[in-house]
């Protein structure tokens, strides 16, 4: 059996993150494999205005398609691939896929992002798509100024989300996910904020342009927007296997060439402990690809 071909870099992960990590490393004449599993956060924005260098906002989905266009022009290959194992190999690192198809890198750079914990109706995603429904207020608050707001989560995660969302819109209200009780303190802190409280309701309503509840007491209740605040998933276990360090959300923790705790193992974007945010991601690309340059064999012209 021949011996496997090492890449300078395998790259888990095609959102903004891994993109434009691996146009950096093209640009370093280093030879790069991205494996896109089609899942990256970014393809859940109708229209982005808070990404640098589009005043007029793109979508999520134009804006992998522009990002992987320009990648794959300086010679990135990009696998439709889900992986699966991550391994330390003589050499480097061997990558295992869905279909058992192996890759190898001398490093290898995480770019897996978060999932984000949606409410189960089945249309959300339609709702996602006509704005009734957000999930980053940093990216889109603005866009919600003035609107009729909800945030739908837990009790006391839901009540900071709904402090912050009063920096848009003075019509805030705060909708349980739980059956926690609301001590004095905290309703006394909701008057002052200017946040309405709504407890634990009975079901979701949807009208294809709007989202709501019916509360408590069987009354229809609609928003011009509700933020759901469920949570996330990090998409960090292929290095927790190997023994990655993480925070005690389970992202990825990395040094300032944004490497983990495990040697030629890098990390970028939503899977790092970092603002989750589409510049941050490029920024991370930025510093990690070019340190993983700086650590490999000279490639002299």
């Amino acid at each position: 059996m021949p011996d496997p071909e090492f890449k300078s870099c395998v790259v888990i992960g095609a959102g903004p993150a891994g993109m434009t990590a691996a146009l950096y490393l093209n640009r370093f004449y280093r030879e790069v494999t991205v494996l896109d599993a089609g899942n990256s956060r970014a393809r859940w924005i109708p229209q982005t205005h808070n990404c640098p260098g589009f005043p007029d906002g793109l979508s999520g989905d134009e804006l992998l398609k522009r990002l992987r266009t320009q990648s794959v022009q300086y010679g990135t290959k990009v696998t439709q691939a889900t992986a699966t194992q991550l391994e330390n190999v003589d050499g480097g690192f061997r990558v295992t896929d869905t279909r058992g198809d192996q890759f190898y890198g001398r490093t290898v750079l995480l770019a897996t992002g978060i999932n984000d914990v949606l409410p189960k109706q089945p249309w959300v995603e339609e709702a996602i798509n006509c704005r009734a429904m957000r999930l980053c207020a940093i990216c889109d608050g603005f866009e919600a100024s003035d609107d009729d707001l909800a945030v739908f989560g837990s009790l006391r995660t839901a009540f900071e989300h709904a402090k912050f969302m009063r920096t848009y819109s003075a019509t805030v209200t705060l909708v349980q996910s739980d059956n926690e009780q609301v001590d004095a303190q905290l309703h006394q802190s909701a008057k002052d904020w200017g946040i309405a409280l709504m407890k634990k309701p009975l079901d979701w309503l949807f009208d294809g342009m709007r989202c709501g509840f019916i509360d408590a007491s069987g009354k229809r209740r609609l928003f011009d927007t509700i933020y759901p605040v469920l949570g996330s998933r990090s998409q960090a276990s292929l290095a927790i296997v190997l023994g990655a360090s993480v925070d005690k959300e389970n992202k990825l923790v990395v040094n300032a060439d944004q490497m983990t705790s495990i040697d030629g193992l890098y990390a970028i974007g939503d899977v790092v402990s970092a603002l989750s945010q589409i510049s941050v991601a490029v920024g991370h690309a930025a510093v990690a690809a070019t340190a993983i340059h700086n650590v490999l064999p000279r490639n002299l012209r």
